[in-house]
């Protein structure tokens, strides 16, 4: 969440006038926090669900992002399709007005989500004129109409018309969109400058997205024995075998909202699959196999140095990645144990949260890579499964063993994880946990 509006909550350059805003030219961003607030905590992890939690532990589990975010001048949040204890965020005045604006002190404006005022009575369309009253008279500022805005704009006169919503919230609304705009230079620089186009995926901007690659990866397992670890990768082992319904597709690398809502598979993008990755990486004498599916015929060879298999979730996007079970698809637990069962195996998951690892999978694999979704550039995991650069990835949430224990929150459940909340080995470190 990029820091810009320093108007709105940070301090202003050494020198300039207190509470005049601070303009610094065409290199501003608008940031966004959402969605405000408990999206991660709605029951059974539903997406646009409800969460059934207590203010005390509302604030302290969820809302304490959104603190750093705004003492840091992100200038603009965005209301959860999600409901707390039944009440539907776009509508709740406390938490939208008497919390955020009011307690926290939030200067920015409150944005609704892709149509989301019109999910505020059921059933949808039945009553939009309500809707648009209990969403602005909550405290939502701008509200995305990606579709019927005439008839937005209408309604929305007349219900200030009428009294229904006061023109004091109007004029509050009004501020707050101008205090952001005109802290961010858009009135100094309404257009983007369209000069910049041909530096977007340039070699620095994909050295930076490797980068992020090569940091976000976190280290679960190296070695059935800690004294003879499976990493750093020989680069120069004589033959390497590659497969996985992951190790040759940019499209399942990148996931959901990558050109499409839900992604797709294939080479949607421009960018290096893991599988490219790994064949720059290996010396000249090695030779790579590479077999999307393992055959019986290439597991039975005897020369096979290690194998690296890539397996983890289809893309998905907001309700369509709803899952209850949380298993690795395409059989991605089978395929992994039937290489292990063969060959010393390095497994990687790539995958948008944590998935069930089986005790099968856990015991067999020789090393085991949580690879998130590292987007284009596949290079990022080879730079580290090969030695180049170290592991310093740590888990930014906890690693369940079974669908059962969760929801797991932090020093609070009783169950035992698989993996603590912040755990990642390195090679210099058998284990770390900040």
């Amino acid at each position: 969440m990029t820091s810009i509006i320093t108007g709105l909550q940070g301090q202003p350059p050494q020198g300039h006038p207190k509470g005049y805003p601070f303009v610094a030219g065409r290199n501003n961003v608008i940031a966004c926090a959402k969605h405000f607030v408990g999206d991660g905590g709605t029951d059974k992890g539903v997406n646009e669900g409800n969460t059934l939690l207590p203010y005390d532990e509302l604030e302290r589990i969820h809302m304490e992002p959104y603190l750093d975010c705004i003492s840091q001048g992100v200038s603009t949040v965005m209301a959860s399709y999600s409901s707390w204890n039944g009440r539907k965020l776009h509508g709740d005045r406390y938490l939208l007005t008497d919390i955020l604006k009011d307690k926290l002190g939030f200067k920015g404006f409150v944005i609704s989500d892709w149509e989301g005022i019109d999910r505020l009575i059921q059933p949808r369309d039945s009553d939009y004129r309500g809707c648009v009253s209990l969403a602005i008279n909550a405290g939502v500022d701008m509200v995305m109409v990606p579709f019927d805005y005439k008839r937005f704009v209408e309604i929305l006169k007349f219900l200030v018309v009428s009294g229904n919503i006061p023109m004091a919230r109007i004029d509050d609304a009004v501020e707050r969109i101008l205090r952001v705009k005109f802290v961010a230079g858009l009135f100094e620089h309404p257009f983007s400058d369209r000069s910049l186009l041909n530096t977007v995926g340039c070699k620095a901007h994909r050295d930076l997205a490797r980068e992020a690659v090569r940091k976000s990866l976190v280290l679960l397992k190296n070695g059935k024995n800690i004294e003879k670890p499976l990493l750093p990768l020989d680069r120069n082992a004589k033959r390497i075998f590659v497969t996985g319904s992951h190790a040759d597709d940019l499209g399942y690398q990148c996931g959901g909202w990558t050109i499409l809502w839900n992604g797709s598979s294939g080479r949607i993008t421009i960018g290096t699959t893991i599988l490219e990755a790994i064949k720059e990486a290996v010396g000249d004498n090695t030779e790579v196999i590479y077999e999307p599916k393992p055959s019986p015929e290439t597991l039975s060879q005897q020369d096979i140095s290690f194998a690296i298999v890539v397996v983890g979730e289809e893309p998905y996007a907001e309700f369509t990645g709803d899952n209850s079970n949380l298993k690795i698809p395409f059989n991605g637990t089978e395929v992994i144990c039937s290489v292990a069962d063969k060959i010393p195996t390095l497994a990687i998951i790539v995958s948008g949260r944590p998935l069930v690892l089986e005790p099968e999978l856990l015991e067999k694999t020789d090393a085991l890579v949580a690879a998130w979704l590292p987007g284009s550039e596949g290079g990022g995991i080879a730079d580290v499964i090969f030695g180049d650069f170290d592991f310093t990835g740590k888990l930014p949430v906890t690693w369940f063993k079974a669908v059962e224990h969760l929801p797991m929150h932090t020093k609070e459940n009783s169950h035992d994880p698989l993996y603590p909340f912040g755990f990642g080995l390195s090679y210099t470190k058998h284990a770390s946990i900040d």
